[in-house]
């Protein structure tokens, strides 16, 4: 899915809290523009299937693809040579103790097939906002006290709705990613929110499923 798309017949979103039923969006799952980055609209889009994605010289875009791509924490793939990583001393992990580091590094990571990052400064307040409320989290990954990896998103108690990661050496991001499934899978929670389709995902146990599927299984908790 390219992250420029012709939005001409977009539902344009005002200042009103607001958004158009999520099969109005297209084929590549562009659902409405426009609106702004405020709390109150990052959580009602999220808690709808919902999310923001735009170029920084582009107006706020809103995706909601279908199908989407998920993991159900129970299904984390572990490779042999992954276990062997989780039982060394190789990394250890924290969460929620450095985000603004995490979300700094994923958007100057270098990324195949992508010029600039998606995380313009404005992503970047609000999601500092965001995690100031309680609601972003960050877990990050350590090597020798220095932080080589992590990730973070949107904790919606029973969903996590992933939002980008990285890996400044190899496998700190998976070590990541499993460690989120892991303790998911602990705390019950239903799925892990991955957006969009990569091999990298799908290798470490995501998959595809319907749009309407994702959404009964977001909104049993959503109040």
């Amino acid at each position: 899915m390219e992250k420029d798309a012709e939005h001409s017949s977009m539902f344009f979103l005002t200042k009103t809290l607001e958004f158009p039923p999520v099969t109005n969006a297209n084929s590549e799952g562009l659902l409405a523009v426009g609106g702004d980055l405020s709390t109150a609209r990052l959580l009602l889009a999220y808690r709808n299937g919902i999310f923001p994605w735009f170029n920084e010289d582009s107006l706020i875009l809103w995706w909601s693809p279908d199908p989407r791509m998920v993991l159900f924490p129970e299904k984390i793939k572990i490779s042999k040579s992954m276990r062997k990583v989780l039982k060394s001393n190789q990394f250890r992990i924290t969460i929620n103790e450095c985000f603004e580091d995490v979300i700094t590094q994923c958007s100057s990571i270098n990324r195949v097939d992508q010029e600039g990052t998606w995380i313009t400064k404005e992503m970047h307040a609000a999601y500092m906002k965001l995690h100031h409320e309680g609601y972003a989290k960050s877990y990050e990954v350590w090597e020798d006290d220095v932080l080589v990896g992590g990730l973070y998103g949107i904790d919606l108690g029973h969903v996590f709705c992933g939002e980008s990661m990285f890996s400044a050496t190899s496998n700190a991001s998976k070590f990541a990613f499993i460690k989120l499934a892991q303790d998911f899978q602990k705390e019950q929670h239903q799925l892990i929110d991955c957006q969009l389709h990569t091999s990298h995902l799908e290798s470490l146990g995501a998959e595809e499923i319907s749009r309407e599927k994702f959404l009964k299984i977001l909104q049993r908790k959503n109040k």
